[in-house]
């Protein structure tokens, strides 16, 4: 596998967007990031550290909390991943607690304010921004020197991606992309073959097609649209954030809610109610694999691709495919980012036993017996390969999706959402709904979310 030749595609996708996360318009801070993580990463000290088959460097006695999102396939492999890290360092006990989306960033907000964040924590793209210049996160650049976080077989572009405001913060825990999840049964007996890059106008064929010839309905990331609309307007030239405002007009995010209202009005797209006794962004209760009905159940699910393997296994048998979401011009939408990060508490009780486990989980292959690269495809190259060498077909389809597909047609990953960005999110959602039941119109939904998210966003900016 040419892996280091597309780790370095893949990196320079997310190099700008890493470094623009910690320095905004200041080049003084982009220099300062840029480096440090360039030092970082070459030191002679990381260069040698403790080989990725050995176990980790923390000795002594000492326990820690260690905190994820996910479904319960995650839940089940990092639970047996830190099992075998007690069992190869008897003084470390560590308190692993798994939630899912919603519930993680609430208990995250919630232990922020109490000043008692886990010692080390899964930390996402649009969060670690806000995270990072609160101070909340331990500045990683020592551990690297000192040998205890070994990133000699990284990028050196994908510290660049963890490091916010010139401070190395988050640690990539596996690249992954956007990925249209679909249930290839349900695509064969409508007589529908899914091609990647599909336009938009393709994908709403596809789905009317489906519904007429199925029954099924299109679930199109109801309740989770931050990262669909960003991608649509990626697609039209347009970034959604920057400069402490949102760059979308109305009339520019009115299309996306047009997209809504058209589906509903023909039918084709899955009805709010459905979600009413679900949960939003799990996989087990994602329409696509839970449900009785064609009616209330989807063909596809819009998410991404380190999380294939957990549908695949929530799917009961059924026969899934992977392939892009969809846009006016998917090569400029499509992207690679780091699946998620691990963090380390600026308050770690023991911040060097802390990093020394994140150093375990990404450089150890017995860390990745169990992780199996579920996160999103490893950052450690030799990692990567030893953990493809161990997958199955369905599970290999991940790897090739991302190399041959996602990264040959790709654009530069947007930079992490600003500090006020989730106000813009609830606001997108809840214009969602209303749009959907017909309560109001997607050019009035559109004026809101921009009125609103600017003076949000400005408010945060100035505070």
């Amino acid at each position: 596998m040419k892996f280091k030749r597309v780790m370095a595609v893949a990196a320079s996708a997310v190099m700008s967007a890493g470094l623009l996360a910690g320095c905004g318009s200041s080049s003084a801070a982009t220099t300062t990031g840029s480096s440090a993580a360039s030092s970082a990463a070459g030191s002679p000290t990381a260069t040698t550290a403790a080989a990725s088959k050995s176990s980790s460097s923390a000795s002594g006695s000492t326990s820690m909390t260690f905190t994820w999102w996910g479904n319960q396939t995650r839940n089940e492999q990092t639970q047996n991943a830190i099992n075998e890290y007690q069992t190869e360092n008897p003084g470390v006990t560590i308190d692993g607690q798994f939630s899912q989306w919603a519930d993680y960033w609430q208990k995250l907000a919630t232990n922020s304010a109490g000043g008692s964040l886990p010692d080390v924590m899964q930390m996402d793209y649009q969060y670690i921004t806000q995270y990072a210049n609160s101070g909340l996160l331990l500045d990683l650049s020592s551990y690297v020197s000192d040998g205890t976080l070994d990133s000699s077989k990284w990028d050196s572009n994908m510290i660049s991606a963890g490091t916010i405001g010139g401070k190395f913060v988050g640690v990539c825990a596996g690249m992954n992309a956007p990925a249209l999840i679909y249930n290839k049964d349900v695509t064969d007996a409508a007589g529908v073959t899914i091609k990647d890059n599909m336009t938009l106008d393709e994908f709403i064929q596809v789905c009317k097609t489906i519904k007429e010839k199925t029954g099924y309905r299109t679930d199109c990331a109801y309740g989770t649209s931050l990262g669909l609309i960003e991608y649509m307007l990626r697609g039209d030239g347009v970034q959604m954030f920057g400069d402490g405002k949102l760059n979308v007009t109305a009339d520019q995010l009115a299309k996306y809610y047009q997209f809504y209202a058209d589906g509903m009005k023909d039918g084709w797209m899955i009805e709010p109610g459905v979600y009413a006794e679900i949960s939003i962004g799990s996989v087990e209760q994602s329409p696509m694999v839970y449900g009785s009905d064609p009616d209330n159940m989807s063909w596809c699910t819009l998410s991404w691709s380190n999380q294939y393997v957990s549908y695949m296994k929530a799917a009961n048998g059924k026969n899934l495919g992977i392939t892009t979401w969809p846009s006016n011009d998917p090569a400029k939408s499509q992207y690679v980012k780091p699946g998620q990060f691990f963090s380390v508490s600026a308050n770690a009780k023991d911040p060097k036993a802390a990093v020394a486990f994140v150093n375990w989980l990404i450089n150890s292959e017995k860390a990745n017996d169990y992780l199996k690269g579920e996160r999103g495809i490893p950052i450690n190259s030799e990692i990567a390969d030893y953990v493809k060498g161990q997958l199955s077909p369905d599970e290999v389809k991940v790897y090739d999706f991302v190399y041959n597909v996602v990264i040959p047609s790709s654009s530069a990953i947007n930079p992490p959402y600003p500090n006020g960005y989730s106000e813009v999110d609830k606001n997108l959602n809840s214009m969602l709904e209303q749009v959907a039941y017909g309560a109001v119109t997607p050019q009035d939904a559109a004026q809101q979310v921009v009125t609103e998210g600017n003076a949000s966003l400005a408010a945060k900016a100035s505070s």
